[in-house]
């Protein structure tokens, strides 16, 4: 889960000179974030599925360290990608928020 926070927040810190030319050029901030969580969601969708599929392909393998867990539970597969979707959003949230709220000469000077 630190790794999916990292690299999601560095993905949308990094287009903060983007979203501060959006918002000079009208763009709200609602607007903003819209597009940065949609961006967001999208890639973790991606690797949800991609995760779940990989998942379901090595549970022969991981079956002995499964202890009082289906290899293929239904349940635990869906708490777990709920959790890491949970993460993905709070990870693009906050930098696009934060990005949201500035002043857009100010986020273009920065850099």
């Amino acid at each position: 889960m630190a790794g999916l926070y990292a690299l999601a927040a560095f993905a949308v810190a990094r287009r903060t000179r983007e979203i501060g030319i959006r918002m000079a050029l009208g763009a709200t901030g609602a607007v903003v974030l819209k597009g940065a969580l949609a961006d967001g969601l999208k890639l973790a969708a991606v690797g949800g599925v991609l995760g779940a599929g990989g998942a379901l392909a090595l549970t022969r393998y991981l079956r002995e360290f499964l202890d009082q867990v289906s290899p293929r539970d239904p349940a635990a597969f869906l708490c777990v990608s709920i959790l890491m979707l949970a993460v993905a959003l709070a990870a693009c949230w906050i930098p696009a928020c934060r990005a949201a709220r500035g002043d857009p000469a100010k986020i273009l000077r920065y850099e």
